[in-house]
C-alpha cells in the first residue's frame, strides 16, 4: 500500500517537473503573441465637388471701323512746269520755251518703226519702246513714229511750210522741241497724222493705255479752247507715269487745267 503511494507520488512529481520545464521554455523563447487586428484608419468624409457657376456670355461691343489714312496729296510742285528740262514743263501759245532755241542735252535714237529717224530724251525714249512693245504683246498692234524731236530750226521750216496757228506751233513754242513728244501712228500708215487715227484700233489703244507708260494725249478734241490746238489723236507728250496716272485717275485731260494755268487759245502777239 505504501509502495503504491510512493509510485503515485513519483509520477505526479515527474509530471510537475515536465510541466515546469515546458513553462520555462515558453518564457525563455518568447511565445508568439496572438495577432492583433489592424486598426483601420477611418476614411475622410468625402467632400462634395462644387458645381461651377455658369459664366455669363459677354455682349459683343460694336466697334466703329477706323477709316484708313488718306493717301498723301499729289505733289504738284515735285517738278518745274517752267524749266524745259522738266518732264512737266508746260509749253503752249502763251508759254514759250526758255530759251526759245532750247536743245535737250540727252537726245537718243529711239529703236522703233518710224517715218523719220526719231530722237527723244532718254527717259521718254525708254518709255516709248515699252509702250510700243505692250501694244504688240497685249493687242497685236504695230505702232510707228511719224515725228519726234524737232529742233528750233526744223520747226522754222515746218511752220513756214504750214503757217496755220491752229495746227502748227511756232518755233520756240513747240512741244516737239522739248524732246518729250512723239507723233504716233499705225505702222501700216493708216490715218497717219489724221483725225481718223483716233478711230483706229491703234489710236483707241493709245488713248486708253498711254498713261500707263507716262504719256498724255496732249490735244483732246474737247479742249481746243484750252490748249489752242485742234484735235491731234496722234500727238503724245511724255510727262512721267506719276503725273499721267494722277491725271487719268482724276479725269483732268490738259496740263493747263491740272496746274491751274490760264487757257492758251492764241498767241499773245
Amino acid at each position: 500500500m505504501r509502495r503504491n503511494r510512493v509510485i503515485a507520488f513519483g509520477v505526479l512529481a515527474a509530471a510537475l517537473a515536465i510541466l515546469l520545464v515546458v513553462l520555462v521554455v515558453n518564457i525563455a523563447g518568447g511565445a508568439t503573441p496572438a495577432p492583433v487586428a489592424a486598426t483601420k484608419t477611418p476614411s475622410a468624409t468625402p467632400t462634395a465637388t462644387p458645381t461651377p457657376s455658369p459664366t455669363a456670355t459677354p455682349t459683343p461691343t460694336e466697334t466703329t471701323p477706323v477709316a484708313p489714312p488718306a493717301p498723301p496729296a499729289f505733289d504738284k510742285a515735285a517738278f518745274s512746269i517752267d524749266d524745259p528740262l522738266s518732264p512737266w514743263v508746260v509749253v503752249n501759245k502763251t508759254r514759250p520755251l526758255n530759251p526759245v532755241d532750247y536743245t535737250p542735252p540727252d537726245l537718243v535714237a529711239v529703236p522703233v518703226a518710224h517715218t523719220w529717224d526719231p530722237l527723244l530724251r532718254a527717259e521718254a525714249a525708254a518709255a516709248i519702246v515699252q509702250m510700243f512693245d505692250a501694244a504688240s504683246a497685249e493687242a497685236g498692234l504695230s505702232l510707228a513714229s511719224n515725228s519726234a524731236y524737232r529742233s528750233y530750226s526744223s520747226q522754222v521750216s515746218v511752220y513756214d511750210s504750214e503757217p496755220d496757228d491752229a495746227t502748227t506751233a511756232r518755233p520756240g513754242y513747240s512741244e516737239h522741241q522739248t524732246g518729250w513728244t512723239m507723233d504716233i501712228g499705225a505702222a501700216s500708215g493708216n490715218c497717219s497724222l489724221n483725225t481718223c487715227f483716233g478711230d483706229t484700233a491703234e489710236g483707241q489703244w493709245l488713248a486708253a493705255n498711254a498713261y500707263r507708260f507716262g504719256f498724255l494725249l496732249r490735244y483732246p478734241a474737247d479742249k481746243v479752247e484750252v490748249t489752242g490746238f485742234s484735235f491731234e489723236p496722234w500727238h503724245y507728250r511724255y510727262i512721267g507715269v506719276s503725273l499721267a496716272t494722277e491725271m487719268h485717275n482724276t479725269g483732268v485731260t490738259t496740263l493747263e487745267e491740272f496746274f491751274g494755268l490760264p487757257a492758251a487759245p492764241g498767241y499773245l502777239n
